[in-house]
């Protein structure tokens, strides 16, 4: 395998969106609920307001991630997701909310310098989600 690194993408091209599908497909698989979040869509990953990156293998999308402002001063990472046979290779790390049974993505963010934050907006409240930050 050799992957890129990330480049941008559009959320809804056909090949970075069918990750999007597969990241909600296996959450659902783990918790039985998928995303709780608000719905995404394209223009919430364009500048200035956001971004979505994709990080490919032979041409082939196997990793993504945005980013979106929540408000004036924060934004969100959104939609992180590494196809499992791409997983362990460090790919996660060139993209940089999740949930309590990501195992994988809590040992990311927190090897990553991110710290527990009381979790906020719709997240608030629910029993499944972990949320961090990072002081930039």
């Amino acid at each position: 395998m050799n992957a890129s690194g990330p480049e941008r993408a559009r959320f809804d091209a056909p090949d970075v969106y069918a990750l999007v599908v597969a990241q909600q497909v296996e959450l659902t698989g783990r918790d039985g609920r998928g995303d709780i979040g608000p719905k995404r869509h394209a223009a919430m990953f364009e500048p200035p307001g956001g971004v979505f990156l994709v990080v490919r293998d032979e041409g082939r999308a196997v990793g993504c991630g945005g980013v979106t402002r929540f408000d004036e001063t924060r934004a969100e990472l959104k939609r992180m997701y590494v196809v499992p046979e791409a997983r362990g290779r460090g790919l996660g790390r060139l993209l940089l909310e999740t949930g309590k049974d990501q195992q994988e993505s809590l040992g990311l963010y927190t090897s990553a310098g991110y710290e527990p934050i009381p979790c906020y907006g719709a997240y608030a409240g629910q029993p499944i989600s972990r949320c961090f930050e990072k002081r930039l």
